[in-house]
């Protein structure tokens, strides 16, 4: 939540210089307040286990936040009851003209396929270039984050040698930016995925800022578009039991998965996981909360598209 503080306060620039954020008192005397509203696209299997995942992860921030629960149409979920969709979700079309302060789109478990051969991606294209011009800032996770990458910018996802699984080291590269306000110079976060991004493609797109990344996961937070697009490669939105649960599935189906790294204590898998990504979690959450907070137009039909 921003600080409010006279105009002239001393410690104002301070403040202002050690990236937390100030608001004067012009400003918040003009300032008109409203809820955020916040749709998501769920594209996960088992779409109730992230939906609490998420609005745990969005509960931290202070201000009313509304949220839109969203999915592809284009695709018939096996794993979650028809009726709890039909209830609670909206597709593209039902959607129609309607604007959003922030659009999160999750991972799915497919990245291991061509994103043309995905059977929604034509849907998925035309919801992240819905998200231009309806949405001022989207969060992709995951496999959402190389699908938004690849589409928005070309950037090809690559075959890891193996599954890279646990709860693995990061670090900030610019602490200044808005989405590592209040982060630790190291913090934990989950890793689950089969694929990693084209790294020199990244760094040679001058439109692409990496402002955190790990040694041995690659880029991990990556902005463009002033941060009105972010994408996170890993997971850390995770419950503690989110990584076991995986873990034991692949075990059942026979595919002799590594145990997640740096998860259970001493490597153990029947003892219960630490959970040390939890701060770093609802720090990058609210971080985004707040950034379009303070940035979405109070009317959103004065919402400006992505160019």
């Amino acid at each position: 939540m921003p600080i409010k503080v006279q105009n002239d306060l001393p410690a104002k620039q301070i403040l202002t210089d050690e990236n937390i954020f100030v608001m004067d008192e012009h400003r918040a005397d003009t300032q008109d307040i409203r809820p955020l509203r916040i749709c998501i696209l769920n594209l996960m299997p088992l779409k109730e286990d992230t939906e609490l995942q998420l609005l745990r992860a969005l509960s931290n921030f202070p201000i009313q936040t509304e949220i839109q629960l969203m999915y592809v149409a284009t695709h018939v979920s096996k794993n979650t009851p028809v009726s709890h969709l039909n209830k609670f979700y909206r597709t593209l079309p039902e959607l129609g003209n309607e604007r959003f302060d922030g659009l999160i789109i999750t991972g799915a478990p497919v990245e291991q396929l061509p994103f043309e051969e995905v059977e929604y991606w034509k849907e998925l294209t035309e919801i992240m270039a819905w998200s231009r011009s309806h949405v001022f800032s989207t969060f992709h996770i995951c496999w959402g984050a190389q699908a938004g990458l690849y589409y928005h910018y070309g950037i090809n996802k690559i075959p890891l040698p193996k599954k890279l699984s646990g709860i693995y080291q990061h670090r900030v590269l610019h602490r200044k930016k808005m989405m590592m306000r209040g982060m630790d110079d190291v913090f934990f976060a989950p890793q689950s995925r089969h694929t990693g991004l084209d790294e020199e493609a990244v760094a040679q797109n001058p439109e692409l800022y990496v402002v955190a990344d790990g040694e041995e996961t690659g880029s991990y937070v990556i902005l463009a578009k002033a941060s009105r697009q972010i994408f996170v490669t890993g997971h850390s939105e995770y419950d503690r039991m989110t990584l076991d649960s995986e873990y034991r599935r692949d075990l059942a189906r026979g595919l002799n998965p590594d145990i997640p790294v740096n998860y259970y204590p001493d490597n153990d898998p029947s003892r219960e996981p630490l959970l040390t990504w939890r701060a770093s979690s609802n720090c990058i959450y609210s971080n985004w909360l707040n950034f379009v907070y303070q940035e979405t137009p109070y009317d959103l039909r004065d919402l400006k598209p992505i160019e």
